[in-house]
């Protein structure tokens, strides 16, 4: 991401964790830019992920892709929700820790 963008945090949000650190759903990393299998379904160059979302029951983001695939692709059989699930878990590298390196400024 070049230059400062502006993103819009839920005020409710964690905050950032440490580059490495286990992911908390803070979702900097997907309201600064769309991971590339949201690129690729949602041919979105810019902007905040369309398919993150946010728990109040939990305080934080989920993947909807991986919460609900079949509600971002309707096209998906419900047979294959599972599978869809696993799959972009394994795309976002889901539990290898935060990789954005993006700074905060207040």
């Amino acid at each position: 991401m070049a230059g400062d963008t502006v993103i819009r945090i839920h005020p409710r949000a964690p905050a950032k964790p440490v580059l490495g650190s286990p992911c908390n759903g803070c979702g900097v990393c997907c309201l600064a830019e769309s991971c590339p299998a949201a690129l690729l379904l949602f041919r979105r160059r810019r902007g905040p992920c369309p398919a993150l979302t946010w728990d109040d029951a939990a305080n934080r983001y989920q993947c909807g892709l991986v919460q609900a695939p079949g509600l971002h692709l309707r096209w998906l059989p419900q047979s294959w929700e599972n599978l869809a699930r696993r799959l972009f878990l394994r795309w976002i590298a889901s539990g290898k820790g935060c990789d954005c390196g993006f700074t905060l400024n207040d």
